[in-house]
């Protein structure tokens, strides 16, 4: 507030309704700030399920495909992997979570039937059989993962944002604003005491 115009009871009036405004904001926000960490609780311990899962898949693909290796050797195992005509297919949607825009991946043609990967039956053993099959799992949870991990991640960075705006509110504008109230409620009383003093001045010189 300039300290060279003097405030008036509009001025007063709008910055408390500013106030007013600002609290009704900063009360929304906190409310979203709370409501996102307890969304992005749950899906951290989705993340950190997942994670888990990811790590006993990847053992267990590098066990079946080692397996399959001594067993049948390399060769038979590369030219097994190259006899897959069918490729998944993923496609990126999204979804909306608390206003957060996150990213929701489907996948096909992940797991096949033995006919579906290409490389016969009877040419293969059932080591190989049981790496693809592992393979598939270990790519079903790498997609899953994928959309966890970037859904905490966005989630994560709404709640700094909201932070953010809350604190924006809370320790910069709200107090900003309650000074100028302050403020022009002081020159108010000010102007209203000179006012009152004129008024007596000019009434004890009629009399």
């Amino acid at each position: 507030m300039s300290t060279d115009v003097k405030p008036t009871r509009k001025n007063l009036m709008e910055v408390r309704e500013r106030i007013e405004f600002s609290e009704r904001g900063h009360s929304t926000l906190e409310d979203k700030r709370d409501a996102l960490i307890l969304e992005f609780m749950d899906i951290f311990e989705q993340a950190t399920d997942v994670r888990s899962e990811l790590e006993a898949d990847y053992q267990d693909a590098q066990r079946t495909i080692n397996m399959a290796r001594a067993m049948e050797g390399d060769v038979a195992v590369r030219g097994a992997a190259a006899a897959l005509k069918e490729h998944p297919e993923i496609t990126l949607q999204s979804k909306n979570v608390m206003g957060v825009v996150v990213p929701q991946i489907e996948s096909t043609r992940v797991r096949k039937t033995l006919d579906q990967r290409g490389y016969g039956v009877l040419g293969t053993s059932a080591r190989i059989d049981e790496a693809a099959s592992a393979y598939e799992e270990l790519l079903e949870t790498i997609i899953l993962a994928a959309e966890v991990e970037t859904a905490m991640r966005k989630m994560l960075d709404e709640i700094e944002t909201t932070k953010r705006r809350v604190n924006a509110l809370e320790f910069k504008l709200l107090p900003d604003l309650r000074d100028a109230e302050g403020y022009i409620e002081q020159k108010l009383e000010e102007q209203e005491r000179e006012e009152i003093f004129r008024l007596k001045k000019i009434k004890e010189k009629k009399e």
